[in-house]
C-alpha cells in the first residue's frame, strides 16, 4: 500500500531554516509528480509546491517563492522541502502528497504531516 512519511519538522526561530523529508513506498515513486501542502492553525489547506516526476520542473506558491526549494531523490524514493528565511506565518502542519496524474493536479495519497513552528 502507498505510504508517505514526513519528517524534519520542529521549532525554529524566524529567519531560520529547516529541511523536510518525505519517504515514499508502495508505488513507483519516480513515475509521479509530488507535492507539499500545509495547514496553518485554524485555516484550510494551502498548496506550497510541486515537482514533476523527474525533478526537472518545480512550482511554488507566491508565499514561499524564493525561500523554499522542492527536490526529490528518485533513487531513495524521497521528497524534500528546503525551507529558508522562515517566517511566523510559515507555522503549519506540512504534508507531502502524491499527485494523481500530473503536477498541480489532484492528490490521491497524503502523509500524516509534520509540524513546523516558527517562533522566537
Amino acid at each position: 500500500q502507498v505510504q508517505l512519511v514526513e519528517s524534519g519538522g520542529g521549532l525554529v526561530q524566524p529567519g531560520g531554516s529547516l529541511r523536510l523529508s518525505c519517504a515514499a513506498s508502495g508505488f513507483t515513486f519516480s513515475a509521479y509528480a509530488m507535492s507539499w501542502v500545509r495547514q496553518a492553525p485554524g485555516k484550510g489547506l494551502e498548496w506550497v509546491s510541486d515537482v514533476d516526476s523527474g525533478g526537472g520542473s518545480t512550482y511554488y506558491a507566491d508565499s514561499v517563492k524564493g525561500r523554499f526549494t522542492i527536490s526529490r531523490d528518485n533513487a531513495k524514493n524521497t521528497l524534500y522541502l528546503q525551507m529558508n528565511s522562515l517566517k511566523p506565518e510559515d507555522t503549519a502542519v506540512y504534508y507531502c502528497a502524491k499527485d494523481l496524474t500530473r503536477p498541480l493536479g489532484s492528490k490521491d495519497y497524503w502523509g500524516q504531516g509534520t509540524q513546523v513552528t516558527v517562533s522566537s
